[in-house]
């Protein structure tokens, strides 16, 4: 469950950057596919332990 928080964490970070630095619109799309990456991570590991 820690890697999934600091994903998100990592991603929401990134995405405020990217967002504040129009030059760097790298980091805004790094952002968004750690925030999807760990809201899938998020979402199979429910799925997982219900099972």
């Amino acid at each position: 469950m820690g890697i999934v928080i600091a994903l998100i964490v990592v991603g929401i970070v990134l995405l405020v950057l990217g967002i504040a630095v129009k030059a760097a619109m790298f980091l805004l799309w790094i952002g968004i596919i750690l925030l999807v990456v760990g809201a899938v991570m998020g979402v199979m590991r429910q799925v997982r332990n219900k099972a």
